[in-house]
């Protein structure tokens, strides 16, 4: 799977990683020198710890479903708000509104550099 060229394509992407299961494309679409919040209150950065929550992330069986609310760009920054959930069937595993700070890097392809999963929930 390639990585989005326009960063409010970057959640569509995101999802149908998720999905079909390709963590190396999920693992790419991240700058690992950034922060990851794969848990309320809980923020990490660096490979070994991006690896270690996408792998918690994709071990949520289900289909991943990404709402872009807003995606705002200037240059070869953005910033996104979006809604997710991970469903399976009528269940919903988990979901969450959340907010990305995107980065565009020298082959025109955009990474998240930030990604605040609960980011848009009150008192998180």
């Amino acid at each position: 799977m390639n990585l989005p060229t326009r960063a409010q394509d970057a959640h569509a992407t995101l999802a149908a990683a998720f999905n079909t299961g390709d963590v190396a494309t999920v693992l790419s679409m991240y700058d690992y020198n950034g922060i990851i919040v794969p848990e309320p209150g809980k923020p990490v950065s660096g490979k070994a710890k991006f690896e270690e929550a996408i792998k918690a992330i994709l071990s949520i069986k289900g289909k991943m479903e990404i709402k872009t609310v807003y995606c705002l760009q200037t240059g070869n920054l953005a910033v996104g708000r979006s809604e997710w959930s991970i469903t399976d069937g009528d269940e919903v595993k988990i979901q969450s509104k959340g907010i990305e700070v995107m980065q565009q890097q020298a082959d025109g392809t955009w990474k998240i550099v930030i990604d605040h999963a609960f980011g848009a929930l009150e008192n998180v």
